[in-house]
């Protein structure tokens, strides 16, 4: 997820005053207010050249809920954006949550200042037992402030209750428990025919066992449910734009999102949200099936990786920390289509990166070791020397068009140097604040020399990113 620039969001940022959750408020008692289904508010996210807006399009049953039933108020404060379920008599806030869309990622590129696009998105939350007023709010300087508002009767003539029959097949890897007691991640295989679901299967298998391995995901397993959908293809793979490949996905899934050739994810949201509603889910990652590495995250929206890179592995765990815990990107040298190298940052909402207005306010100041210098030196020069290196080389692939094999082997030469060169430097395996973060070389900062939000090294999460997914399993496994 990029960022916006100071700049950016002291001009989008609405005039209507900021509404803030009572957070002093009673708990939610769901029997009171819900039934136990997903009501799904789709909408149409349009935007550009300083405007914003929203529209509805449908209001449908989503199947069975999955989420939490206790725990309604997200107080995590992550996302650029949040939408609040209000009862319609009250103004009580009977649910909420946080998050990012494809919409917020574009709006921070260059093509946001020039023309409007329009997205789709989905909000989904407990069925109403009555009327309600759906806000979508927007992170601003002076807190989140209100986009658009949806006046939502569940008896309205308008709001269909019909459960979509399924468009796959869906089958368990592990299940530890109710969906409302458990974190549920459904993994959805595209790209792969009728003849590769056994791949699809094993694929599927490998990689989330792969997430597993690392924590805090291995010590909280018991807290997750996870599960699958079969969803035959009429071909293998995805469009591949850059190489000229070109596929019609069932979800529209495709490499070269704002035009770069690693990013994959898809725009049809609708179609998307129609095939995961077979499964109770509350996350969910599309594993592609292609060999090009690639892949994507966004908070709370949705999560894609190839499967049969050499480095599938590591995107799965990277990306699927995106869309679950809004992490971050530590990296600042890969190239990427937002705009980078604003004179002014705010600070970041997401927990594992900061501007470090104030060290003595540091927002993970409780892990930082007595005595650590803030900000916290690494041997910056050396390693930006090897990463624009690094990247030369990748250009020069891309613009040849050179096989997945030759990005694989310099990704392994990448991967061997950073490994020793960060390990070697003062201060590795202390938390502090380290100079170089979320695409930007200067005056963004990140917890650890090295984490699986930085490198491809898969050393580990770092301590901050640890403690911020281990919250986000709390909010839903409860």
């Amino acid at each position: 997820m990029r960022l916006p620039t100071l700049a950016t969001l002291t001009a989008l940022v609405s005039v209507a005053p900021v509404v803030p959750l009572a957070s002093a408020q009673q708990p939610v008692v769901f029997d009171a207010f819900f039934e136990t289904r997903t009501m799904r508010l789709d909408y149409y996210h349009t935007g550009g050249v300083g405007s914003e807006i929203a529209s509805l399009d449908q209001v449908v049953s989503d199947g069975p809920w999955a989420g939490s039933r206790t725990r309604l108020i997200d107080d995590t404060n992550l996302g650029p954006y949040r939408f609040v379920v209000r009862d319609a008599r009250t103004g009580g806030t009977l649910y909420s949550r946080g998050f990012s869309s494809l919409y917020a990622e574009w709006e921070s590129t260059p093509e946001a200042r020039t023309m409007h696009r329009t997205f789709h998105e989905s909000l989904r939350f407990p069925w109403p037992t009555g009327p309600v007023r759906v806000v979508v709010e927007r992170r601003g300087l002076n807190g989140f402030q209100e986009v658009v508002a949806f006046a939502v009767d569940p008896a309205a003539r308008s709001v269909n209750p019909a459960e979509r029959p399924p468009m796959g097949t869906v089958w368990t890897l592990f299940e530890h428990g109710p969906p409302a007691a458990k974190v549920d991640l459904v993994l959805l295989g595209e790209g792969y025919t009728a003849a590769e679901q056994v791949k699809f299967h094993a694929d599927a298998t490998r990689l989330i066992e792969r997430l597993f391995a690392y924590e805090p995901f291995r010590s909280r397993r018991q807290d997750f449910n996870v599960r699958a959908i079969d969803l035959p293809a009429a071909e293998s793979g995805v469009s591949r734009p850059h190489q000229g490949q070109y596929r019609r996905a069932t979800t529209g899934t495709q490499y070269s999102i704002f035009d770069s050739e690693r990013y994959m994810l898809t725009h049809d949201n609708r179609t998307l949200r129609d095939v995961l509603s077979a499964a109770p889910y509350e996350f969910f990652v599309i594993l592609v099936n292609e060999k090009q590495y690639g892949g994507g995250g966004i908070f709370n929206f949705q999560a894609t990786t190839s499967v049969d890179s050499e480095f599938s592995d590591y995107v799965f765990v990277h990306e699927f920390a995106h869309h679950f815990a809004g992490l971050a990107d530590e990296y600042y040298t890969s190239p990427v289509a937002y705009e980078t190298g604003g004179a002014a940052h705010a600070e970041p909402w997401e927990p594992n990166v900061t501007a470090l207005h104030d060290p003595a306010r540091l927002k993970w100041g409780d892990l930082v070791p007595p005595g650590t210098p803030l900000p916290t030196a690494w041997d910056k020069a050396r390693y930006e020397t090897h990463a624009r290196d690094i990247q030369a080389r990748r250009r020069v692939l891309i613009e040849s068009r050179a096989p997945e094999a030759e990005f694989d082997r310099l990704f392994r030469e990448q991967r061997a140097v950073e490994r020793e060169m960060l390990a070697g430097m003062a201060h590795a395996g202390v938390v502090g604040a380290f100079e170089g973060a979320s695409y930007e070389a200067r005056g963004l900062y990140r917890p650890e020399i090295d984490c699986i939000m930085f490198t491809r090294n898969m050393t580990r999460f770092c301590r901050v990113c640890q403690r911020a997914i281990a919250r986000i399993i709390d909010l839903y496994a409860a």
